[in-house]
C-alpha cells in the first residue's frame, strides 16, 4: 500500500491545494483513500463530497497508536494523508507525530511567495529540526523561472523534489472554523479542475507513488455486536461536523443510523437515541428557530428520556436562546443563552475528567476531546473538569445517565467503551 503525508510549513501554506490536486490526479489512476491529521471536520468533508473518496481523521492526541495504525492499514489503494497546521505544530496531535506513529514519509509544502534563496533555509530548518521522515518538498506559488533553483536547493539539502504549483491557482476560501464547505463555493468543480490540471503538470505524482513506507503493525480492537437501536443523527447545512468513523463504529455495534435535518424536517424520525452534531447553527439561527415543530419534537423526546449526545453546534441548538444579530428561541433543553465571542473560546485539546456518573463514562474516568468554537454559553455545564496540556482548566458539559451535551468534540474510537455504553442505554440494556 502506497502512503504519504502532505504537510506544510504553516497553516495557509498551500497544503490543501496540493492535496486537492494530488487527489484529482490519483482518482484517474486508481483507488485512493484520504486522511486528515488532527480533529478537523471540514477537510474530510471536502475530500468526500468533492472527490468521492473515503476520508478519516488520524488524531494522535485522541486516538491510540494501534487505532491510528489500524485505520491506515485497513484503507485501500493509495493513502494520502493531509497534515494539520505546520508539520511540527500541534504537540501530540501534530502531523509529525502521525508520521512517526504510522511510519509514513512526509512531503512538506512550502509557500514560496516572496522568496528565492531563502527557500533553502526553510528546507534546511525543517529537515534538521529533529529526526523525521521528510522525503522532500512541494513548492507552492513558485514562478516557473525559480523551478531550477528549487531543484538545486533540493540537491544541496539531499532531499527530494516533488514538484511545484504556480502562483496563479484559484483559491479555496476559508471561514472561521476552516475551509468553506463545498456547497458554499459555487464554482468549486471548475476551481478544482484547474488545480488538478496544474498538479498533473507540476507535481511529480509517480515519484510520490514510489515513496516507500514501512509495514504497519498494530493490535486490532475487537468490536462486538451489542444491540440494534436506531440512532437519529443530525446532518444538514447547519449540522455537518462529524467523524464518519464514529458512525461506522456504531453501525458495527449493531445500530441503524437514521439521518435527519433540524433545518428542513418537521420532526425527529422514529429512533431510540439521538446525536446532535456540530456545525454552523449560528448561520441558520432564524431558520432553525422558525422550524418550531422540529424544536418541539427534539425537546419532547429528550423530556421523555431518549439518550442523547449533543456536541458544540448541537449543544447550542438545545439552549433556550441563540444570539446572532438578534435573539432566537431554540429547543429549550439547556436553560441558558448561547452567544458569539470575538475569538476562539477554550480552544484546543483537552482531557476531561468526569465529575459524576453519566451517559459515556463513570465519575473519575477521563475522555480526550477537542474544543473549537467561537460561541460561548451562560451555562457550559459542570459535569466534567477539563485540563489543557498547558495546565489551564475549567468545568464543562452537562451530563446525566442519559445525556452528554457540551462544546467539546469527542471521538468514540478514543475509547469504544463510550460507544458501548451509549448503545446499551439506547437499547434499554442499562
Amino acid at each position: 500500500m502506497n502512503r504519504f503525508i502532505i504537510a506544510g510549513t504553516h497553516s495557509g501554506c498551500g497544503k490543501t491545494t496540493a492535496v486537492c490536486g494530488i487527489l484529482h490526479a490519483l482518482r484517474k489512476r486508481g483507488e485512493v483513500t484520504a486522511f486528515k491529521c488532527g480533529p478537523d471536520y471540514i477537510d474530510p468533508m471536502f475530500h468526500r463530497q468533492v472527490f468521492g473518496v473515503k476520508c478519516r481523521n488520524l488524531d494522535s492526541f485522541m486516538l491510540s497508536a494501534d487505532t491510528l495504525n489500524g485505520l491506515v492499514a485497513k484503507s485501500t489503494g493509495t493513502a494520502v494523508i493531509e497534515g494539520v497546521m505546520g508539520f511540527y505544530d500541534g504537540g501530540e496531535g501534530s502531523a509529525y507525530r502521525v508520521s512517526e506513529i504510522t511510519h509514513t514519509p512526509a512531503v512538506i509544502v512550502i509557500d514560496c511567495h516572496g522568496m528565492s534563496d531563502s527557500i533553502g533555509a526553510v528546507m534546511y530548518g525543517f529537515l534538521h529540526y529533529r529526526p523525521n521522515r521528510i522525503a522532500g518538498f512541494i513548492f507552492d506559488r513558485l514562478p516557473d523561472k525559480l523551478i531550477p533553483l528549487a531543484k538545486r536547493l533540493c540537491e544541496e539539502n539531499g532531499t527530494g523534489f516533488f514538484g511545484s504549483l504556480p502562483p496563479s491557482l484559484p483559491a479555496i476560501e476559508s471561514r472561521r472554523l476552516g475551509l468553506m464547505t463545498p456547497e458554499n463555493i459555487s464554482d468549486i468543480h471548475e476551481r478544482l479542475a484547474k488545480i488538478g490540471e496544474a498538479a498533473e503538470k507540476g507535481i511529480l505524482i509517480d515519484e510520490l507513488l514510489a515513496l516507500e513506507a514501512e509495514d504497519i503493525r498494530y493490535d486490532d480492537v475487537t468490536v462486538k455486536h451489542i444491540a440494534s437501536p436506531v440512532i437519529a443523527v443530525s446532518r444538514d447545512e447547519a449540522f455537518c461536523f462529524m467523524y464518519e468513523e464514529n458512525m461506522e463504529l456504531l453501525e458495527a455495534m449493531g445500530c441503524t443510523i437514521r439521518y435527519f435535518s433540524p433545518l428542513h424536517d418537521e420532526r425527529l424520525p422514529d429512533c431510540d437515541g439521538l446525536m446532535l452534531m456540530g456545525g454552523y447553527p449560528e448561520l441558520y439561527a432564524a431558520q432553525l428557530s422558525e422550524n418550531k415543530s422540529m424544536l418541539r419534537s427534539v425537546r419532547e423526546r429528550i423530556e421523555d428520556g431518549i439518550p442523547y449526545i449533543a456536541e458544540c453546534g448541537g449543544f447550542m441548538y438545545l439552549h433556550d436562546e441563540m444570539e446572532n444579530d438578534g435573539i432566537f428561541p431554540m429547543a429549550g433543553v439547556i436553560h441558558a443563552r448561547t452567544y458569539p465571542s470575538d475569538r476562539l473560546v477554550r480552544f484546543g485539546y483537552i482531557t476531561m475528567r468526569a465529575e459524576q456518573d453519566g451517559l459515556l463514562c463513570d465519575a473519575g474516568d477521563t475522555i480526550r476531546a477537542h474544543s473549537f468554537h467561537y460561541y460561548d454559553s451562560t451555562d457550559c455545564g459542570s459535569g466534567f473538569h477539563a485540563v489543557k496540556p498547558d495546565g489551564r482548566e475549567w468545568h464543562c458539559c452537562h451530563t446525566s445517565e442519559r445525556s452528554y451535551a457540551g462544546f467539546p468534540h469527542i471521538n468514540l474510537l478514543s475509547d469504544i467503551r463510550m460507544a458501548e455504553r451509549f448503545v446499551k442505554r439506547c437499547s434499554g440494556e442499562i
